[in-house]
């Protein structure tokens, strides 16, 4: 029984000892044939490199600290304020509104402080810059711009925020934004006017106590591109500036300016505004050169130019805010319309003198024509009261031929007669030479009503072209 047990121990020890063997010469064989195939031209194994993903990295958190501090407070909390520098690149100013009284820009707002805590060991001195994702981890200045209606940061194709850390803890902290903020304009002169306009940064949350706003290179950190236009202004100048702002229930901030001057172009409102004014006053003028009787043609001249001029008010005031003063334009095209309406109002009165003067010859006519009682011809109807003397008398014997030669001496000595009762009325010949000259109030127009718009026109450009 015991000769069994130990013959069978002895197998299985023989049997693990020849598949270990076994096992050995395999792996043996295996690797000196992957050996072989390593040492074979044109074999792939060569191509491969080695796996660097697996070799350890430090990461920007872990160099940078991240974990270690509290990037809620601002650095250095509890001691002075910190100084953050600011500069400005302007990429474009976009648009510039009169009805809403704002404007538009694109620029490249950048921001320089030294924080401690992101301080790291280099032995070159090189920077890392990062983008948008880290700047969610750490203490940046909390900018905004005053008085903004809207603004935005592109995120196009990524966010536009760059951040750049140096060994020492100075950051460099630049993003690109677009703002809409407002603009308080003077448009008493408007068109010919210049407006200031002011895009004010401010820390919303920080006071001068723990935040110090200033601008990096003075009046130097403001840079604008040389391509920079606009289409209805002349830009004059840039410049910046810092003032204090006091808000009663949190203190006092420090507020950095950026001020713009603009001058407008008036070359499109003397094609669209000023020269059809004009041009529809000189037209008015034309009716003082028309006859007076001439009605169907100086009234619809008169009536065409006032709803012109009226037609060119309306359109230059859609285009305007609901201003509570006057603007400079509005007193050119309101002078202008009073100018047509004048001439209007003085064909009336012509027309109506006229009228007047006619039914005072014919009252005086009628009493003044000669007595031809007794004339019994029927010639004698051929002097009608609607004639004058001179009427008459420039008629010669025109109907007068038949009658005989003692009838015409009877009219003669009766139309004598009547010449020196007329004599002896010094009241009468006096009331016709008082009669207005209907036809010297056109030709007195003629000069007046340019002359008094030349007038205004060089009081007004030496005024306003100021």
């Amino acid at each position: 029984m015991h000769a069994d047990v130990c013959f069978l121990l002895c197998a299985c020890f023989l049997c693990t000892g020849a598949l270990q063997s076994c096992s050995k010469s395999r792996s043996k064989r295996e690797t000196t044939r992957a050996e072989r195939d390593l040492h074979k031209p044109g074999s792939t194994l060569l191509m491969r490199s080695p796996d660097v993903t697996k070799a350890p990295v430090t990461k920007s958190e872990q160099l940078l600290k991240l974990d270690d501090h509290d990037f809620t407070m601002r650095p250095g909390f509890g001691g002075p304020a910190i100084p953050v520098g600011v500069d400005v690149q302007l990429e474009s100013l976009d648009t510039i509104s009169e009805v809403d009284m704002d404007f538009t820009m694109t620029l490249y707002l950048r921001h320089y402080w030294k924080d401690a805590r992101l301080s790291f060991p280099s032995n070159t001195n090189q920077s890392m810059t990062f983008d948008g994702r880290l700047v969610k981890k750490i203490w940046v200045p909390d900018i905004f711009f005053v008085h903004s209606k809207r603004s935005f940061i592109h995120d196009t194709t990524t966010e536009n925020v760059m951040l750049r850390v140096h060994p020492d803890g100075k950051v460099l902290y630049s993003l690109r934004v677009t703002v809409t903020s407002m603009c308080n304009m003077d448009l008493s002169h408007f068109p010919l006017d210049t407006q200031t306009c002011s895009l004010e940064i401010e820390s919303y949350a920080y006071t001068d106590d723990d935040l110090m706003l200033y601008w990096k290179r003075g009046n130097k950190s403001l840079q604008t591109d040389d391509k920079i236009s606009l289409s209805q202004f002349l830009i004059q100048e840039f410049h910046t500036t810092t003032k204090l702002a006091f808000y009663s229930s949190t203190g006092w901030y420090n507020r950095l300016y950026i001020n713009f001057t603009l001058r407008r172009h008036i070359f499109f409102f003397l094609l669209q505004t000023y020269f059809p004014a004009t041009l529809m006053v000189m037209l008015s003028w034309v009716s003082f050169w028309i006859d007076r009787r001439a009605v169907p043609a100086r009234v619809p001249l008169g009536i065409t130019t006032v709803l012109t001029m009226s037609t060119i008010i309306t359109g230059v005031n859609a285009s305007m805010p609901r201003v509570s003063y006057i603007k400079a334009v509005d007193i050119y095209l309101w002078v202008s319309f009073v100018f047509v309406f004048l001439s209007v109002i003085e064909y009336a009165a012509v027309n109506y003198l006229s009228t007047l003067q006619e039914r005072k010859e014919r009252s005086q006519n009628s009493r003044q024509l000669p007595c031809t009682c007794g004339m019994t011809h029927p010639g004698q109807m051929m002097m009608s009261s609607s004639y004058s003397e001179m009427d008459m008398m420039t008629t010669g014997n025109y109907g007068m031929s038949e009658l005989s030669d003692t009838k015409q001496e009877q009219f003669l000595v009766h139309l004598v007669m009547d010449n020196e009762q007329g004599a002896q009325r010094p009241a009468v010949t006096t009331s016709s030479t008082l009669n207005i000259d209907t036809h010297a109030i056109d030709k007195y127009s003629r000069v007046i009503f340019p002359g008094a718009y030349t007038l205004f026109n060089i009081i007004y450009w030496s005024i306003y072209s100021q």
